[in-house]
């Protein structure tokens, strides 16, 4: 807390520094200098940036198009500005709207949290009340859209059912495409966060060959999520335990956003050409689809099951230093420090295995967590665990399949996706995504007709 409190105040106090900050550049191939202007953030110690088209300007005659910055993966570029989610990975620190995350999850309900991510502040209860019961006004689905999910084969993925099925919806509401009418924009948020979870439940359902059960406004969003997952349509097994309402719910927060990552940069990217906010959430989620993203949790749990027993941790973790096999769910792209969400997650186990029973990949997962955060390699290269490495033990404890797991991860980052579309087509500086390219191909060449090769 003290090393995030040194960071709010070296924010007060550089702001008026930061406003006359360059860095100067010289073109050695010229010996010209440039002097180019530097931006902080909220907190100057997360990254200054420089805007790159400036670097235009450094070049070795009129004829050239000037120096690009080459970064293949997003690694050192920021894409936006954006208000909507802080991360510090150095210092393990996680924030939806400067609210820490631990404080979300252990307080506030996802409701209220996507109320937050997508309108900038946490709501009075009669903005909550209005704004829940919006949403459970648009949880159900067209019924036509039952019928658009059984041409799914019975054993197609429930990722790629959801990812099609949110992209149909579009079909269903052409005014979406009014992008730029506030009003219009909000209904579909609305209609997004209340039909995504009975979507992936009908999308669960279908793979079992089970039918429909409609959405119970009566419930909370979670509960009315599990309940929509394993009813049955004549009522049994109609209650809920609720731990496990509490720990889906507490799983949303966590997984509602995470800032620009593969998925909400696609959703910018597509959003960006207009595109209205159904296709975009189905294009975020094909991303989220990859098990590098939303099905690394399901690479998890297939490590622990290899790993099959606490005895064998030992030699997997040497084989894993010896460049054999990874270490799913350690390490992040982000973080350099433990995952805050893992934290919180750990906090649920005995609540939820009191219930649901221990699952036997734990004590696998805790022995091997134990293990390398003790071991100078993985301590060297600051590997920690990540939401990743306990989340599926939890779905897996409650009775979801490793298909799920994606599922689960779309129905929350729908609202972060949701909050970065918003904000994008509020900023004026957001133009339709063109990244430049460092072509290495051939140079000019002439055709040669076919007899001639």
């Amino acid at each position: 807390m003290a090393a995030h409190e040194a960071l709010r105040e070296l924010a007060v106090s550089q702001t008026t520094a930061a406003r006359r900050d360059t860095v100067t550049i010289t073109d050695n191939r010229t010996g010209k200098s440039y002097e180019l202007p530097i931006s902080y953030g909220t907190y100057p110690l997360s990254g200054a940036s420089i805007p790159a088209v400036e670097l235009r300007a450094v070049k070795r005659s009129t004829e050239d198009f000037g120096l690009l910055s080459y970064d293949p993966a997003f690694m050192n570029t920021a894409s936006c500005r954006s208000a909507v989610t802080f991360i510090d990975g150095e210092r393990g620190i996680l924030e939806y709207r400067g609210y820490p995350i631990d404080q979300l999850a252990e307080t506030s309900t996802y409701l209220e949290v996507a109320y937050l991510l997508i309108h900038g502040e946490l709501p009075t209860g009669q903005q909550y009340d209005a704004w829940e019961a919006g949403i459970k006004r648009e949880s159900l689905l067209h019924e036509n859209m039952k019928k658009f999910m059984d041409g799914f084969w019975h054993d197609a993925h429930p990722m790629g059912i959801f990812a099609c099925t949110v992209g149909a919806l579009s079909t269903f509401y052409p005014e979406s495409k009014q992008v730029h009418d506030p009003g219009n924009r909000m209904r579909q948020i609305v209609r997004l966060i209340a039909k995504v979870p009975s979507i992936a439940a009908y999308s669960y359902r279908h793979s079992l060959g089970l039918p429909y059960i409609y959405p119970d406004v009566d419930r909370s969003y979670a509960g009315n999520l599990l309940n929509m997952l394993f009813n049955y349509p004549d009522g049994r097994d109609g209650q809920i335990n609720p731990v496990i309402e509490r720990a889906i719910d507490v799983l949303f927060i966590l997984h509602a956003d995470h800032e620009q990552n593969c998925s909400t940069t696609t959703m910018r990217a597509v959003g960006s050409s207009l595109a209205d906010p159904y296709v975009s959430v189905a294009s975020a989620s094909s991303a989220l689809y990859g098990p590098l993203h939303g099905g690394a949790n399901e690479q998890v749990l297939r490590m622990l099951t290899e790993i099959g027993h606490v005895k064998n941790v030992p030699a997997y973790v040497e084989r894993v230093k010896r460049g054999e096999l990874r270490l799913m769910g350690f390490g992040h792209r982000v973080y350099k420090n433990y995952d805050p969400r893992a934290r919180v997650i750990k906090r649920m186990f005995d609540d939820v295995f009191a219930v649901t029973g221990t699952n036997p990949l734990l004590d696998i997962a805790v022995e091997l967590e134990r293990v390398a955060l003790r071991d100078e390699y993985f301590i060297s290269r600051k590997l920690y665990p990540n939401v990743d490495f306990y989340s599926g033990l939890i779905y897996q404890a409650i009775g979801l399949p490793m298909d799920m797991f994606p599922v689960l991860f779309a129905i929350p980052r729908t609202t972060g996706w949701l909050a970065h579309w918003q904000e994008m087509l509020g900023d004026g500086e957001q133009k339709i995504a063109r990244p430049r390219q460092v072509y290495t191909g051939p140079t000019r060449r002439d055709y040669v007709p076919m007899e001639g090769r």
